[in-house]
């Protein structure tokens, strides 16, 4: 039986209760480790995906304080390591799930040909957290980027261990009444989902009902 996500720590926390540390030295991946990154990026380059590599975010470690706040260390690693079934080594990203003043949700297909996640629906908006950037401001960039629109408020709700190693610090954006969302060319496709998260259309995967759940439980 594959193993499921584990929550590492629950908020919900505003952005000045996120409180990041950065190591300085990149984190140093196994030799093998290496190589599979090497071909991840090789497949990208031969199905025309983006192929860029470079320095992104992981975890290196974590604690709640006794006012709840979330204490993160983090150090740069390589990017493509993400890309590893199983050996994501603890890189960081940010998912950032979009509701609007009616309590919908905001789905968006991505396209065929990005690199990650290709051809299939996600919550919201999502992606690596950058170098010396708070997570916070990662679901802010990328909501921005993704949808071009800005949240009328934020909330972090959650830090996430998924069973690939990789890091998922969640959390939820309101829009303001009458916002209107502008998909970026990574998605071709998008659609607001009904509140209630079992009146959702078939394409919804399981996993995203289960992430909207927990964000019910939290936000």
């Amino acid at each position: 039986m594959t193993a499921g996500p584990t929550i590492l720590a629950s908020g919900p926390w505003a952005a000045d209760e996120v409180l990041s540390t950065w190591l300085e030295e990149p984190y140093v991946a196994a030799d093998e480790a290496t190589a599979a990154a090497d071909a991840a990026i090789q497949q990208l380059k031969d199905r025309d995906s983006p192929s860029h590599d470079g320095l992104s975010t992981r975890l290196a470690s974590h604690h709640v304080d006794e006012q709840g706040r979330l204490h993160l260390e983090l150090e740069p690693v390589r990017w493509a390591l993400r890309l590893l079934p199983g050996g994501a080594a603890r890189s960081m990203t940010g998912q950032c799930v979009v509701r609007d003043q009616q309590g919908r949700w905001l789905a968006g297909r991505r396209a065929s040909w990005v690199a990650t996640w290709a051809g299939r629906w996600s919550l919201g908006a999502g992606g690596a957290v950058d170098p010396g950037e708070s997570p916070m401001r990662t679901l802010e960039r990328e909501l921005s980027e993704e949808w071009n629109v800005e949240a009328e408020r934020l909330q972090g709700l959650s830090l996430v261990l998924l069973p690939s190693d990789l890091v998922m610090f969640v959390g939820v954006a309101w829009l303001p009444d009458g916002a209107e969302v502008q998909r970026d060319p990574e998605h071709d496709a998008h659609e607001w989902w009904p509140a209630d998260v079992d009146a959702w259309p078939e394409h919804a995967e399981p996993t995203l009902r289960g992430l909207a759940r927990a964000v019910q439980g939290v936000a």
